[in-house]
């Protein structure tokens, strides 16, 4: 990644306000974790013409995430919750803090704001994921779907 690409990437990861440092500590995280008995494990693959492509495409799988979560809620599980693929994304300009979200109800973080060792986890269960070197290659992104 060029050095103006990262400054992009790190500007856009610390001005989302569900992404660290903007999510509780870790041992918040892990008492968070134990409130579920489930999880789901989604994974998309994707590789777009053009790098930005990828945050309309996250929007789109978030908003899906959400919908999910209304429908595991509405059968009967009362607690649903899910971890995006990427961070929020609801917003195409994320509010300076968390008090002017203008999604507060659906905002959600992604796992490794979460404390989640995304690396290990899912390649634990088999799944594809390793470092890109460059747009050209294919994503495999995960979200996670946390059910009591």
């Amino acid at each position: 990644m060029r050095e103006n690409e990262m400054r992009v990437w790190l500007h856009r990861l610390w001005e989302n306000r569900r992404c660290p440092p903007n999510t509780p500590p870790v041992d918040e995280c892990r008492n968070f974790f134990r409130e579920y008995r489930e999880a789901v494990v989604f994974h998309f693959e994707k590789k777009p013409e053009k790098p930005e492509e990828r945050h309309e495409w996250a929007r789109g799988i978030n908003e899906k995430l959400l919908g999910l979560e209304r429908e595991v809620f509405l059968a009967g599980n009362q607690k649903a919750f899910p971890l995006f693929m990427d961070s929020c994304s609801l917003c195409k300009n994320c509010a300076e803090d968390r008090v002017k979200c203008r999604n507060k109800r659906s905002a959600r973080p992604p796992p490794e704001a979460m404390a989640v060792d995304l690396f290990s986890t899912v390649g634990q269960l088999g799944y594809p994921i390793e470092v890109l070197h460059d747009y050209s290659q294919t994503m495999n992104r995960y979200a996670f779907l946390l059910v009591e």
